[in-house]
């Protein structure tokens, strides 16, 4: 019997992504969208590349995280519950240049996301080698709670803006119908919850559900999507200042980050770009030479994963 356990059957396998939270070197609570597979231990597994390290160096000086499924895209369930999740988090400095010990993780990717098989044949390798130089992150959680769907609403009835001033991330957090709140609780823990943020003069009014134990202080809004194959993906977080407001909360942004670009034409490129010069960057901080990817091994799960689906 493990905690994952008291979550709804099936549900949370099902989904494609989930929001993972952790926190940053000033206590900012920052979420991205992750693909996590179960353990038969009742451990969640997560990967990130060495081009996007900075989820495993948070962990590595804090190991409190938090997840929230909540985007059931793809997963074929309908009105699927939310279920958040806490845990404490373990990144070791072991860079993976094989699907070895996530075998079942590579396997659950290659066949959710078909694209991604691409990557393995020769004419992609060379731009795509640092995609499979991975970090293992594995997540005990203590803590699950489910949530009701949050009800989807038309972008077109959402609330228009009540203020004046236009608000750092107010166009961006415009284009989706909802985003997840990551704060922090009275201990400092990360929590989530997804809420419709309302822009005003002074903020993003935000509504919260009763058993997300957020404090004031700095916090962050995620918005993402993806297409029922985990493609086409979006995504943007808004940093700012939680404080209450009435029955209510109030985030103040301050940053806008966006890894994936804004939709430009040449954002593909500088992503490219960006993801070679990081992942370098990683190894030279440690002292390493670039490895070398293990492409047969990954070239065989996905050729496995062709076979068995048929395409």
């Amino acid at each position: 019997m493990t905690v994952l356990d008291s979550a709804p059957p099936g549900v949370l396998d099902a989904y494609r992504t989930c929001e993972f939270v952790t926190l940053g070197r000033d206590g900012t609570p920052s979420a991205w969208p992750t693909a996590v597979r179960r353990r038969e231990d009742g451990t969640l597994l997560l990967t990130t590349s060495l081009a996007f390290a900075q989820k495993a160096l948070n962990v590595r000086r804090d190991g409190r995280v938090a997840l929230l499924f909540s985007d059931p895209t793809g997963s074929g369930l309908d009105h699927a519950p939310q279920i958040f999740v806490a845990g404490r988090a373990d990144c070791p400095d072991d860079i993976m240049t094989g699907p070895q010990g996530a075998e079942d993780y590579w396997r659950m990717l290659f066949e959710r996301q078909p694209h991604s098989r691409s990557y393995v044949a020769a004419p992609m390798r060379r731009l795509m080698d640092w995609y499979y130089l991975r970090l293992l992150i594995t997540v005990t959680p203590d803590q699950v709670i489910e949530r009701p769907p949050l009800p989807l609403l038309p972008l077109p009835e959402l609330p228009g803006p009540r203020g004046r001033n236009l608000l750092p991330g107010a166009d961006r957090l415009a284009r989706f119908p909802s985003a997840v709140l990551a704060a922090r609780d009275s201990f400092g823990a990360p929590v989530l919850a997804r809420t419709r943020p309302v822009p005003t003069d002074d903020g993003f009014a935000l509504e919260v559900p009763a058993d997300c134990a957020a404090t004031p202080g700095p916090a962050s809004l995620l918005v993402h999507r993806h297409d029922d194959r985990l493609n086409h993906m979006d995504n943007a977080l808004v940093r700012g200042e939680l404080r209450a407001n009435g029955d209510g909360w109030l985030l103040t942004p301050t940053k806008v980050v966006e890894p994936m670009g804004s939709g430009r034409p040449t954002d593909a490129v500088r992503l490219l770009r960006r993801t070679k010069r990081s992942t370098s960057r990683y190894l030279e901080q440690r002292g390493l030479r670039r490895p070398r990817v293990q492409w047969d091994e990954f070239r065989a799960i996905a050729a496995s994963v062709r076979q068995r689906r048929g395409a």
